[in-house]
């Protein structure tokens, strides 16, 4: 009987320390490999890092496009011209029009 009462304490008190434990174990497994985890946070800066560059790009391209509209707005000459060669491949005598890609 006094054995059964000294296991049923032991089983009691170490209950608590144990749970204890267990919890402590998953939240700091994710915290560290989860879905939002330390690991997955170098992998988030790196698409972060790539979307600040496609962004980069795009807003320098924005601003390319809107230079040449306010030159063709200004009635710029040169633009015009410009435009009409690349989009007509025609030139004045004596010149030969070659296709490039466009910048």
């Amino acid at each position: 009987m006094r054995i059964k009462r000294s296991v049923t304490r032991v089983f009691a008190l170490s209950v608590l320390p144990a749970v204890s434990c267990a919890v402590v174990a998953y939240f700091g497994y994710y915290a560290i490999w989860g879905e939002r985890g330390l690991l997955a946070l170098s992998d988030t800066k790196a698409s972060l890092g790539v979307a600040q560059q496609q962004l980069a790009d795009a807003r320098g391209k924005r601003l390319r496009l809107e230079h040449r509209i306010a030159l063709m707005r200004s009635d710029d000459p040169d633009l015009v011209e410009e435009l009409a060669r690349s989009r007509l491949m025609i030139g004045g005598p004596g010149q030969v029009a070659v296709s490039r890609a466009a910048h």
